[in-house]
């Protein structure tokens, strides 16, 4: 493409709502322009480092036996209502106001549906279909350009199998592939446990890459490679201790105390033996959750330990007509009406202290085995900086990061639901077994960026790059450079080297050079008065800034050399 005619819109300042620097650059390099609030518009630039990534998902995708599809963004609403997940959902899920309809923001029951009226026998499976097309989720606050938008485009796949050990080779095969992907795209990427959250399903994994401006939080071990989502991660912090001998309970006056950190500090007792009481509703039922000291819940563990449904932290006014006492004064002791779970580190603990269900008293002497009855112990709490790795031991780092895709084995609760069935070798009528894969194609572009760039802009990787070379005419008064740039930009065309041209006469050579930088094509080959004196040309390797002066007549091979192509 000739940038004298091409469009390609280059900004010189960044634009002021930007931070992450993909986004500022996916803007001054001309890739995208914004629309709306999280709607953007690829622009010829950008629409061709999409495409490049969805040939390599479709590739991959093909070569696990991936069937494609091409599913409607317009849903029947019955489908969610059926499923339940219009209420899951909530504000998130685009309805129409004028029909039934919805904006799907994922495909599992469309698949579902097909997959009821279609497949019949367990000959028929297993199967893989997918498809790469725009979803739409009603982002309450869309922002860092096209990584949390409320229309986006997805790779989404479905697994269909007649037995759990099906699944297990579909999701691995799912897995295998997505490795493959992200590497072809030339990303430093690692793979965390996560919580099966809306998706439900019996176990997942996210694909993320490590990014200052992430809003996810995740705990990684650099020695062992163990890597979760802080929704699920678990660390080796010693249990709260049992003493050899439990004392008995005992009432403490304890005025104005409401914290962890007020409690200790009054009794002047570390917070290793105070037992902090949360209290929510679930499913509008009361439940009281223990936790050791300072740590702190993690709501997805709570909700899984629940076994899901709905949860709130229980209103203060409604606290205190159930228990008698406010917030910072519950404990477990005589409380009536409850259910009690509790976090693993208070197993068998005792000589603790909790809140009396009395203001401003405590009790002493908690044995968690004598007086309380636990309705169940879970991993609740969350993982902190520093504490040792579950598997090795090693100081454990917290990082933020970006969610890149996520694979889940969703099991049968679709199929279920909607009574996707098929009959086994015996007969028998059974619930289809379901994953469900997805890859958001603009986060790769992004995370591309936020990996690849410097103070000048972009640095493309060959693979996904929107061209290989950008051909740089510097002095275009002089016709024997705008002679020998044309003919370049010829056998580059006819050896199938993909190449961006400057050939515009109105532009300063600095100009040009900015540019080149920022749009951050591999290679750049730049074509002066003074190198064709000596009859060369200039090659300048865009990633280490490695300059290369060759003879005219072996620009081509070189340039195949460097790309290895």
């Amino acid at each position: 493409m000739k940038l004298s005619w091409g469009f390609v819109p280059t900004l010189k300042e960044d634009p002021s709502d930007a931070i992450m620097p993909s986004h500022k650059l996916m803007i001054r390099a001309g890739l995208v322009r914004p629309l709306a609030a999280g709607v953007y518009s690829f622009l010829p630039l950008g629409w061709r480092v999409a495409k490049k990534v969805m040939q390599i998902i479709r590739e991959e995708m093909d070569a696990i036996g991936g069937q494609e599809f091409h599913l409607p963004a317009l849903n029947p609403i019955e489908l969610w209502e059926e499923t339940g997940r219009l209420r899951d959902f909530g504000d998130v899920i685009f309805q129409l106001k004028n029909r039934p309809l919805v904006l799907a923001p994922t495909h599992e029951e469309v698949i579902c549906q097909i997959a009821k009226h279609h497949i019949k026998s367990y000959k028929d499976l297993p199967q893989i279909w997918y498809q790469i097309q725009t979803k739409f989720r009603n982002e309450p606050r869309p922002r860092s350009g096209v990584i949390r938008g409320r229309q986006f485009i997805m790779k989404d796949s479905y697994s269909l199998d007649a037995s759990w050990e099906g699944l297990d080779r579909s999701y691995e095969l799912h897995k295998q592939a997505y490795i493959k992907i992200y590497t072809r795209c030339g990303l430093k990427f690692f793979i965390v446990g996560a919580s099966t959250g809306a998706m439900g399903g019996s176990a997942s994994e996210e694909f993320m890459v490590e990014s200052p401006y992430g809003e996810d939080t995740v705990v990684l071990c650099d020695k062992c490679g163990y890597a979760a989502n802080t929704e699920i991660a678990q660390s080796n912090v010693p249990p709260a201790k049992r003493y050899p001998e439990s004392q008995p309970l005992k009432e403490i006056y304890t005025p104005n105390v409401r914290t962890i950190n007020e409690l200790a500090q009054f009794l002047n007792v570390p917070t290793e033996i105070l037992a902090k009481s949360l209290v929510y509703k679930h499913n509008g039922q009361p439940v009281l959750i223990l936790m050791l000291g300072n740590d702190q819940l993690v709501e997805a563990k709570l909700l899984k330990a629940l076994g899901g449904g709905e949860i709130s932290p229980m209103e203060p006014e409604e606290l205190k007509n159930l228990t008698g006492a406010n917030a910072g004064s519950i404990g477990p002791i005589g409380l009536k009406n409850f259910k009690i779970i509790a976090d693993m580190r208070l197993k068998g603990a005792n000589n603790l202290i909790s809140g009396a269900n009395k203001d401003d008293y405590h009790i002493a002497n908690i044995d968690m085995e004598r007086d309380v009855k636990v309705d169940g112990y879970f991993d609740l709490r969350k993982v902190e900086e520093g504490e040792p790795c579950i598997n090795c031991g090693n100081p454990l780092r917290i990082v933020n990061a970006i969610e890149i895709g996520h694979i889940f084995k969703l099991g049968t609760k679709y199929s279920e639901s909607m009574k996707a069935t098929f009959l086994d070798e015996n007969g028998q009528e059974k619930p289809i077994i379901m994953g469900s894969y997805g890859i958001g194609v603009e986060r790769i572009i992004a995370c591309h960026i936020e990996q690849n760039h410097d103070e000048n802009g972009i640095i493309w990787d060959k693979a996904i790059a929107p061209y290989h070379v950008h051909l740089i005419s510097v002095n275009t008064e002089n016709p024997k450079v705008v002679e020998v740039s044309d003919n370049l930009y010829e056998k580059f065309n006819a050896e199938k080297i993909e190449v961006i041209y400057d050939d515009r006469m109105d532009v300063s050579p600095g100009f040009k050079f900015k540019d080149a930088d920022l749009l951050g094509m591999p290679l750049q080959v730049i074509v002066s008065e003074r190198n064709l004196k000596n009859n060369q040309v200039e090659i300048k390797v865009r990633k280490t800034g490695e300059r290369i002066l060759i003879s005219l007549e072996e620009v081509v091979a070189k340039v195949r050399e460097i790309l290895e192509i």
